[in-house]
Parts: structure tokens; C-alpha cells; sequence
């Protein structure tokens, strides 16, 4: 998987790589503390174990420093949860030790610290600056008469304010714009600079011309108000190529290793065969290893999986034996990794950070 930040270098103002993770859990006198605070907290009947209920608030803060929504919002990342959790336990134990909180704990920040090191995330500090820099630029006219186009055709005549709401939702990071479609930027940002706006041609006929004279307009209000509010915005950019999958399929040992592992939680019939309707659970287990997201975090990605699955019949929810399930877990991977390296999948992500990435998880944060 390829990532590329450059071209927003001049707007990063911090870069996730991993590396804080990594140099935390690495120096083991920092660890251990950090682990010892952190068992204490969770530890609310200082028996000197954690119950799976003691453990749902690391869970918590474990899903939201990857990124996930709240638990119960959906049945993937519940399901990603639900792993987090079996990891700690092991499916098994009702209580955990010190020593198995540190081990797991350690485990899950090193896989963390390496995606972010493979896909790193750019936090954007955008304060109208690119904005304006783009408005006044010589490409301006260009770019937004392209826009233009894509909002209104020739038999749909919208008034100039969706023109102008749907082309604010068009620009993206590069243009110095945070995305739109977020509440507060919305409330804080947008709307205030349209009510500015308000009145002023408003019905004027909606021309090239006159839009982008009005756009102009509007645009400079908004950068206006990320002056004065600048928002910050966690930026990535992934592609999915199949070079991951690929570098797995080489490893056989490491394949097999990983797929005896996932096979250990799935349940089998009494001939110790697995149902194939279980293919995905696994596959869900192997993707970070492959570099692929979770089932459901990309629709591109999930229609490839979908055609993988239809081209061997994978869900007729027969019960096959493990070394047949294996194999045919294999020929998925396959032959998604022969269609990402056919025609690559490239993914932008823009999310607003409503607060002070330190604070995101309190689970990540050492004891001061």
C-alpha cells in the first residue's frame, strides 16, 4: 500500500507515523509505568485483575484511537470490538492478569504504530491561508467552471446558493477547504459566511460569470472565519495496489501461521469442518496483515471481496475442512490482490478533529 502526503507538507502540522507509539512501548521502564497507571485505573476493585467488565472502557478507547465509531453504531467495528476484547481474554479467561493486560496491550500498540508508520496520518491545521492562496490563484477560473459543470446541467437550474453550498462541498483539503459535510464546520464556518452573503444576488441568473463572481465571494468569507477558527483535520491517503497480499502469499509460513491462529476462535461441526459462511470473519482477521481495511470500511474494496467471493462460490455456506477452507481462503486473497494490481484503488480520507488529538484515547495517554 502506497501513501502519499507530500503535496500537503506546506499544511501539515503533524505527522502520525507511529513513531511515539513505537518509542513508548520500546523503552520499557516508560511501558511499565505507563502500564501500571493505567491497570490501576481500569482496576476498580483492586483485586489486582481486570474483568471483562473492567476491560470495556480499554476497549473503548483501543476502537477509538483506530479510528472505529462507538460500540453498538455498527456490526463491523463491533465485530472488530468484540476481537479487541478476545485478544485480552482469549476467548476464554474471565479475569486478566497484569502481565497479560501489558503483553496484549504491547501487541496491539506495536500493530497500530506499524499501520500508521505503512499509512501515515497528516493532521491539517487549515486557517483560510490555502483558501485564499487557491481563490487568487490563476487556476481559479479553470477549476471552478469545471465544478460549475459537474453541479448544474442543462436542465436543472438551481439558485445560486446550492450552487454555491454544492461547490464548497466539491473542494477539498489541497484548496484549503475541511470538509463540509461536517456539522460544526457547517454551523461555524459555512453558514455564517452565507448569511453574510445573503442578499446580496441572491436570485441573480445563474451564469458562469456571475458564480463565479458570487463563489468568490462567499469563499472569502469562509476563509475569513478559518482565520479566526481554524479547524484541524486528520488527513490520509492510502492506496490499495495488492503489494501487501502479495508480500503475504510469498511468506507461506507466516500465511499459514496466521490462518491456524484465526481458525482457533471459529467454530467447527463435529467432523472438524468449517462452514464457509465463516470465510469472512477470517479474512477479516488475515486483511491487516495484507493491508487491506476491515470488511466494510471501504465500498471499493468490499466489491472486490464480493466478486472473489462469486468467482469460487465461497457463499454457499458449505462446511468444508480446514485444509480446504485454507486453500480457499487463499484463492480469495488471490484473486483481490490480481484485481488490485489490475486497477489499484486510491482512497482520501478527511475527518475534523473536534478535540485535542492527546485526548482522543485516554488510554493512550501516559501518566503524567
Amino acid at each position: 500500500m502506497a501513501t502519499n502526503t507530500s503535496s500537503l507538507k506546506k499544511k501539515s502540522e503533524q505527522v502520525l507515523d507511529g513513531s511515539d507509539i513505537m518509542e513508548l512501548v520500546e523503552n520499557q521502564e516508560v511501558f511499565t509505568s505507563f502500564v501500571d497507571h493505567k491497570f490501576k485505573e481500569l482496576d476498580k476493585d483492586s483485586d489486582g485483575h481486570l474483568s471483562v467488565k473492567e476491560l470495556q472502557p480499554a476497549v473503548a478507547d483501543i476502537g477509538a484511537a483506530l479510528g472505529l465509531p462507538a460500540q453498538g453504531s455498527s456490526p463491523d467495528s463491533d465485530h472488530i470490538y468484540s476481537e479487541v476484547l478476545n485478544e485480552f481474554t482469549q476467548g476464554k479467561q474471565e479475569k486478566v492478569s497484569k502481565t497479560e493486560f501489558k503483553e496484549v496491550l504491547s501487541d496491539i500498540l506495536l500493530g497500530m504504530a506499524a499501520g500508521l508508520k505503512r499509512d501515515p496520518i497528516v493532521i491539517l491545521r487549515i486557517d483560510g491561508e490555502d483558501l485564499l492562496e487557491f481563490i487568487n490563484c490563476p487556476s481559479y477560473e479553470v477549476e471552478m467552471l469545471s465544478v460549475f459543470s459537474q453541479i448544474v446541467s442543462d436542465d436543472a437550474v438551481l439558485p445560486m446558493r446550492d450552487c454555491i453550498v454544492k461547490a464548497l462541498e466539491k473542494l477539498t483539503v489541497d484548496q484549503g477547504m475541511p470538509p463540509s459535510p461536517d456539522s460544526w464546520v457547517t454551523s461555524n464556518i459555512i453558514e455564517p459566511a452565507l448569511q453574510l452573503w445573503d442578499g446580496n444576488n441572491q436570485e441573480k441568473l445563474v451564469s458562469q460569470e456571475t458564480f463565479l463572481e458570487e463563489f468568490k465571494k462567499v469563499a472569502e468569507r469562509v476563509a475569513q472565519n478559518l482565520k479566526e477558527q481554524p479547524v484541524i483535520v486528520a488527513h490520509s491517503e492510502n492506496t490499495f495496489d495488492g503489494s501487501g497480499i502479495k508480500r503475504l502469499l510469498s511468506n507461506k509460513f507466516e500465511l499459514d501461521k496466521l490462518l491456524n491462529t484465526a481458525l482457533e476462535n471459529v467454530p467447527k461441526d463435529r467432523n472438524g469442518k468449517v462452514s464457509k459462511e465463516y470465510l469472512r470473519v477470517v479474512l477479516d482477521v488475515v486483511a491487516p496483515s495484507a493491508s487491506l481495511p476491515p470488511i466494510g470500511a471501504v465500498e471499493q474494496i468490499d466489491k472486490v471481496v464480493a466478486d472473489a467471493f462469486d468467482m469460487i462460490n465461497a457463499d454457499d455456506g458449505k462446511a468444508v475442512k480446514e485444509d480446504e477452507f485454507k486453500k480457499l481462503l487463499t484463492e480469495i486473497l488471490g484473486s483481490v490482490m490480481l484485481q488490485l494490481e489490475g486497477n489499484p484503488i486510491s482512497i482520501s480520507s478527511n475527518s475534523v478533529v473536534h478535540e485535542p488529538l492527546a485526548s482522543s484515547s485516554s488510554l493512550l495517554q501516559p501518566s503524567s
